[in-house]
């Protein structure tokens, strides 16, 4: 398969692409750490562990997929205590499991979403994901049937602030797709190489 100047196109993966594209992003804002939101597709170790390995820091808020199992944080390691220290706590379940326990202690919080001040039922708390290796932030969101969870890997975002960020995602996922419309490559999905 030959580029535009005839030199040969190497194919890569989505996650390979997004790795290069934010670390030539990254590289503008060396001195500060890079908030990367993303749908629940890029959410995982996939995305996060090339960009921790690269020069540059960063931070990935995603939506929580329903089935990821949640853990708490590890326990304080004894000093009397063998072998090497617990790296997660206890199971707590997975998101879904979690949801209905985690709607009672919600509570009502103003946040700016698509261009207004809202008001939304919400709950978050630190836990562990094995699928990151890391603590996260998690916040539940409440409607009145359907919930949503979002998560951080920047421990000092408050929940109003994962919440406002995930929502200005969707500007731009509305601007790809009039960009798609444009362009006629709507109905055009793109798998392989060829």
């Amino acid at each position: 398969m030959a580029g535009s100047a005839g030199v040969p196109v190497t194919f890569r993966s989505k996650m390979a692409q997004a790795v290069v594209m934010l670390c030539s992003v990254a590289e503008q804002f060396s001195q500060l750490p890079v908030l990367v939101v993303t749908d629940s597709w890029f959410g995982n170790d996939g995305l996060l562990r090339p960009l921790n390995a690269s020069a540059y820091a960063f931070e990935l808020l995603s939506r929580l997929r329903a089935n990821v199992t949640l853990y708490d944080l590890p326990p304080q390691a004894s000093i009397r205590q063998r072998g090497r220290p617990r790296k997660y706590g206890t199971r707590l379940g997975s998101a879904s499991e979690l949801a209905a326990s985690r709607k009672t202690q919600a509570k009502m919080r103003s946040v700016f979403l698509y261009g207004k001040q809202r008001e939304v039922l919400a709950y978050d708390e630190v836990v562990m994901l094995k699928n990151l290796r890391c603590p996260v932030r998690l916040v539940w969101v409440f409607r009145k049937t359907r919930w949503v969870a979002f998560f951080s890997t920047d421990l000092t975002l408050s929940a109003q602030q994962v919440i406002e960020y995930y929502g200005a995602r969707w500007k731009i996922e509305s601007g790809f797709k009039e960009i798609k419309q444009e362009i006629g490559s709507a109905k055009s999905q793109t798998r392989n190489a060829h």
